[in-house]
């Protein structure tokens, strides 16, 4: 296993020209019903995009297709300006594509070591073609690397997870995919019922992985959130991209108007005396 778990500042700079994730006009049905409808979206790396909407405006339908879940019944996938076919969740792993859903599927009995590696744990040979035995002494190496990368804080890799709070775990379950190597990484409402300093963890988080130069793409409801880490949020309605908005120079009152299909209108001026 490559033992460099994130990219460095000179690998991670890519041209903005090409986005490291892009969809073009995917559309995906379940019987009658449209979920997705001649969908675009682009992630480019070292950015943070916000994917935004009311329930069922299609933001969950667009992450599994991105993730592998479901297969586009049209539509262009490009890693990179290249276009690839990803047909299941094996598919987006091997192209770099790693996401981490609410349930973030940790086993709480194991300790966060066990956590990180589990189904792939790293061996050493004893007797060659006969004696393999896990090579407790890499995993934690390289669990400890990962997270002073992403500057995640834990008393012990060698704690259960049941024992850490949901920041933690937020930031374990991020920490999981690192270690893969990814080059996009989706986070399903990563702050959910979490309490505020939890939240600043996870979003701390968020900002390491930008930094790291990864593409990044935050599933959430919560828009004071959405407003302190994105670079821009992207707005799912009835199935269609609705609107793109510039985080700078953008306010959170535009974006609920774009969610709900109302129309924006500036504040009145209040008259001076």
């Amino acid at each position: 296993m490559n033992n460099s778990v994130l990219p460095t500042p000179q690998e991670s700079a890519t041209s903005q020209a090409v986005p490291r994730l892009q969809l073009l006009n995917i559309n995906k049905s379940f019987g009658g019903v449209q979920a997705l409808r001649n969908v675009d979206f682009e992630v480019y790396a070292g950015e943070v995009v916000g994917l935004v909407g009311d329930n069922g405006a299609g933001k969950s339908t667009l992450i599994k297709v991105i993730s592998g879940a479901y297969i586009p019944d049209s539509g262009d996938i490009l890693i990179d300006g290249q276009k690839v076919a990803i047909a299941s969740p094996q598919d987006a792993t091997r192209l770099g594509i790693e996401t981490v859903y609410q349930d973030l599927a940790l086993c709480d009995n194991l300790d966060v070591v066990s956590n990180l590696w589990l189904g792939r744990e790293a061996y050493r040979t004893l007797i060659p073609r006969v004696l393999k035995v896990l090579d407790e002494t890499e995993m934690e190496r390289q669990t400890i690397e990962v997270l002073k990368t992403l500057d995640v804080k834990i008393p012990s890799v060698r704690r259960p997870v049941a024992a850490l709070s949901g920041g933690q775990r937020q930031c374990i379950a991020v920490a999981k995919t690192i270690l893969r190597n990814p080059k996009v990484v989706l986070l399903d409402e990563p702050t959910a019922a979490l309490g505020v300093a939890q939240t600043r963890q996870v979003l701390n988080l968020i900002r390491r992985l930008k930094q790291q130069g990864l593409a990044v793409v935050v599933i959430s409801h919560n828009l004071h959130d959405v407003f302190e880490v994105t670079d821009r949020a992207i707005v799912m309605r009835l199935g269609q991209r609705a609107a793109t908005f510039d985080i700078k120079t953008s306010t959170s009152e535009q974006v609920i108007a774009a969610i709900t299909g109302a129309e924006y209108r500036d504040p009145p001026k209040q008259e001076t005396l």
